[in-house]
């Protein structure tokens, strides 16, 4: 039995000859939106992370970097109110939004409730996911949601705690839940 050998040669694809060169993408671009209730401008990449663009070009960096990808929380803010992973998010995409970050949510002199929950239920361990928690959790009370524990899990479940201060980040938000 003879063994044969093939070889075959990659062809590169032509362009047909009235195609048009692909358009270039902009450089920088224009950003008009609201961080913790200040109106900004920023010239910024547009492949440049809503995430990135808070931590790095405005120096807000309550909000985590955590796994990069949308899968863990730790980078979770308010745009128009709704929570949102700003990691899968471009900031070019918020032109004219309004955007709460942590650090616009409450101020240690006069905390936000869920703030005050968190401390009091002690729903943090190390803290790094804690921002991200908070900005969920905080979302949560304008979002449908049944009244058990469980019902409260399943809606932060797009948040990872790897310490695991569960029970007391639940116990916070069925906290600030009944009183309001």
């Amino acid at each position: 039995m003879s063994s044969q050998a093939f070889v075959s040669e990659a062809v590169a694809p032509t362009a047909p000859a009235n195609a048009q060169p692909p358009a270039t993408a902009p450089k920088v671009v224009e950003v008009v939106f609201t961080v913790n209730g200040n109106r900004l401008a920023l010239v910024v990449d547009p492949r440049a992370t809503l995430l990135d663009t808070l931590r790095e070009t405005l120096g807000l960096t309550g909000t985590k970097k955590g796994c990069d990808h949308g899968q863990c929380g730790a980078c979770t803010v308010h745009v128009n109110g709704r929570r949102v992973n700003s990691c899968l998010s471009f900031a070019a995409m918020h032109d004219g939004d309004e955007v709460t970050t942590i650090e616009g949510l409450g101020t240690p002199e006069n905390l936000h409730p869920m703030q005050a929950a968190f401390v009091e239920h002690d729903g943090y361990q190390c803290g790094y996911c804690t921002p991200g928690q908070i900005m969920s959790a905080a979302a949560l009370l304008s979002e449908p949601c049944g009244p058990s524990n469980a019902d409260v899990a399943e809606s932060m479940s797009g948040n990872i705690c790897r310490c695991g201060a569960y029970q007391n980040i639940v116990a916070a938000i069925q906290s600030v839940r009944t009183q309001g």
